[in-house]
């Protein structure tokens, strides 16, 4: 059966005759008669009493109108809902971020964005770097919020994707206290001869953090022995295991800066100050180079003019941010906009 069949049949009983009711459907009576004639194939019984003028319902065709108006309602309130979802899907603005960064830098960057213009409808998915990657290419996220080093690259390519930096971050090398407050586990010690390997809590591959450790470890060995003790996607439960004294994780400071301030965490580096073992870290927004929706693309141009007066502001840390985390992607400058 095809669906429009029912809205003739509808015409039908709303005219009583078949030419008005070809014309209400734009169709020659020959035409329209054959259709008429078809549903009432399909339904296995005639609906139409031809006999009198104007043309009136059998008891089978009573019957069946009931359904025929339903289905012809719920067809159009279909339709509807659909091109409503539409709409609201195109205005939505997706997301994919890393776990530490939906905790801490997005709800924060995202109020400041929002103070500078309104954003409408926002979902975030939060996963580890491997799976944002996934639902970027995909096509089911429309931007990444990731940490990002020169010297470790990503699945997505420059080629696809662009990015601009929003953000810095550290990783640091923390640990639990002792009872007097002293790191639990010193990395300098391992220097001065001492030949029991450092407790490690380490990422796993699927990290973006994970992959930035192992490439800037692979540059710039440690002359540390790590023994890994633990290993997770998730900083936040390095974290907790830190805190319980379980050995030496990096994490961001992003992530720890309220346990360091209350000690529950700290540096694993000696002496004071001592920045050997500090990885700096960029936060970027990674974004499709293809054309996305208009909500997108207007977000994207706030994100970028946001990200070019906040590197105005602090030209320093913008002079170290210049690296992406897909391989050979540049910086967003004024010019893209």
């Amino acid at each position: 059966m095809e669906l429009s069949w029912l809205d003739d049949f509808l015409a039908l009983v709303d005219c009583g005759n078949f030419s008005r009711a070809a014309d209400a459907r734009h169709l020659t009576q020959p035409a329209f008669s054959r259709r008429i004639r078809a549903l009432e194939d399909w339904a296995g019984t005639p609906l139409f009493d031809r006999s009198a003028q104007p043309v009136t319902l059998t008891e089978a065709g009573r019957r069946f109108r009931p359904f025929a108006d339903e289905t012809v309602r719920r067809l159009l309130q279909g339709r509807e809902e659909a091109r409503l979802a539409a709409q609201s899907e195109a205005a939505t603005l997706r997301f994919a971020a890393t776990h530490a960064l939906s905790l801490t830098f997005f709800p924060s960057w995202l109020r400041a964005l929002e103070a500078r213009a309104r954003l409408g409808a926002i979902t975030l998915s939060s996963d580890s770097m491997e799976a944002c990657e996934r639902l970027m290419l995909a096509g089911q996220a429309q931007f990444l919020l990731c940490h990002a080093h020169p010297a470790a690259a990503g699945r997505l390519d420059a080629e696809s994707f662009r990015s601009v930096v929003v953000g810095g971050d550290r990783l640091l090398a923390v640990t639990a206290p002792d009872a007097a407050g002293r790191p639990r586990h010193l990395l300098a010690a391992r220097e001065s001869g001492e030949s029991a390997p450092l407790p490690h809590l380490s990422y796993s591959r699927e990290s973006g953090m994970g992959r930035i450790l192992e490439a800037v470890r692979a540059v710039q060995p440690l002359t540390n022995a790590l023994d890994t003790v633990f290993t997770s996607h998730l900083a936040a439960v390095l974290r907790t295991l830190a805190r319980d004294g379980r050995g030496v994780a990096w994490l961001p400071e992003s992530l720890i800066a309220e346990d360091l301030a209350r000690g529950t965490l700290v540096r694993a580096g000696v002496p004071a100050g001592d920045e050997r073992w500090t990885v700096p870290v960029q936060i970027r927004l990674v974004r499709p180079r293809a054309r996305q929706s208009k909500a997108a693309e207007s977000f994207w141009t706030l994100a970028v003019e946001a990200a070019l007066w906040r590197n105005a502001e602090s030209p320093a840390e913008s002079a170290t941010s210049v690296a992406a985390p897909v391989a050979g992607a540049e910086p967003v400058t004024e010019k893209e906009l």
